[in-house]
């Protein structure tokens, strides 16, 4: 990264520790620069950051052309054929695509580019290869592994392939993400932040309906049926279709009345119009600032809903019907910490050393046995027959 960057760029850390750059003026949001610095295309995203108009990157001359022969069984074949028939929200299938497009155009060690290999001949040490070929972080390196593993699971399903090379990979370590709340950490932002504003009623959306940021976003009362929120999750709409029922706990309930919400969405901007997902973010990390929380996060109060639940006595099923899982990948490992937790209450005694003395163990006299009974003494004297 050169010492100088261009004015209105900025670094900034992810929750990895990873240096990504963005692109910041005033009264706009915040616009993320993927592009090498230093180079002819960062210097046109900045310019296009600049002009708040979208960057339309070059593409690649490795990348097949729409008219260019593609081998029928070829791993860009399959890519192709993912790409047009599965059926997944708009933004999950362009992030995928941008790994599958980056899969195809790397190089082999062979020398061939990856997309014109064969995808039925692709093996578990092969996406071992190329997760650790494209990337060089933990988290980054499981999404690709998760996109492949995701393209061959379709392929599967509609008899294209007969395993699932990335299946059983085990996720790399890449800690515990964002962090969660803890309760002393609520009530220092309740403090700053009272009853009837915006980030209270953002805080506690957040903490008792356990939420995304994107369903938080659109959450209102048209949600709202006999005192129930009903939602579909917009992440797994597409996917499990799962649909959210939660009651509207007293505490919530007594922050929506004494807040200003909005006609369709609870969360409303200083305009009065519905937040977006990201201005969402961006405002939940004002909010935090100003109550000097800046290592949390509105992602936060999901995990801490789901740490406090867990903690309470709720079981897996249950933090599946709160949060919309469909599976207990997720909620074993909250489940899991609250039951060692307790555990570790009911016997951390055992831990403490006895005072001297105490539980002493005194042997038997000589005159009794093990059992305590007395042993009479011999006289000496037989007894007559």
């Amino acid at each position: 990264m050169p010492r100088k960057l261009p004015k209105g760029v900025s670094p900034d850390r992810d929750r990895h520790g990873n240096v990504r750059l963005y692109f910041r003026a005033l009264g706009r949001s915040k616009v993320r620069l993927r592009e090498k610095p230093g180079t002819k295309e960062f210097e046109a995203e900045v310019a296009c950051a600049r002009l708040n108009v979208p960057y339309a990157p070059q593409k690649l001359s490795g990348t097949a052309d729409r008219n260019e022969p593609v081998s029928q069984r070829s791993f860009r074949w399959l890519c192709q054929e993912y790409k047009r028939r599965v059926r997944l929200s708009p933004k999950i299938l362009a992030r995928r695509s941008s790994v599958l497009d980056e899969i195809c155009n790397s190089e082999h060690k062979s020398g061939s580019k990856r997309g014109t290999l064969p995808f039925d001949l692709l093996e578990r040490k092969h996406v071992l290869e190329i997760r650790d070929d494209l990337r060089s972080t933990p988290g980054a390196q499981n999404e690709v592994v998760k996109v492949i593993s995701a393209m061959y699971g379709w392929a599967i399903e509609n008899e294209i392939v007969r395993s699932n090379p990335a299946l059983g990979i085990k996720r790399l370590k890449s800690g515990d993400g964002f962090h969660t709340w803890s309760v002393a950490e609520v009530r220092q932002f309740e403090a700053r932040h009272p009853s009837g504003s915006k980030a209270r009623l953002a805080l506690h959306l957040g903490l008792f309906t356990g939420l995304r940021r994107q369903d938080l976003a659109i959450l209102g009362r048209q949600h709202v049926r006999n005192g129930w929120l009903h939602i579909r999750p917009q992440k797994t709409s597409n996917s499990s279709g799962v649909e959210v029922e939660l009651p509207i706990l007293p505490q919530l309930r007594a922050t929506i009345d004494a807040s200003a919400c909005g006609d369709l969405t609870f969360l409303t901007s200083e305009w009065g119009k519905p937040f977006t997902v990201n201005s969402l973010g961006n405002k939940m990390r004002d909010w935090c600032d100003q109550a000097e929380l800046p290592h949390c996060t509105l992602h936060g109060l999901r995990k801490a809903g789901a740490t406090i639940a867990a903690e309470n006595g709720a079981t897996d099923e249950q933090l599946m019907a709160i949060f919309g899982w469909t599976t207990k990948q997720q909620t074993t490992h909250y489940t899991r910490k609250a039951q060692r937790r307790r555990m570790a209450g009911q016997a951390a005694h055992l831990l403490a050393i006895p005072e001297q003395n105490q539980d002493e163990i005194v042997p038997p006299k000589r005159s009794t046995t093990k059992s305590g009974t007395k042993i009479r003494k011999s006289s000496g004297k037989s007894t007559p027959v």
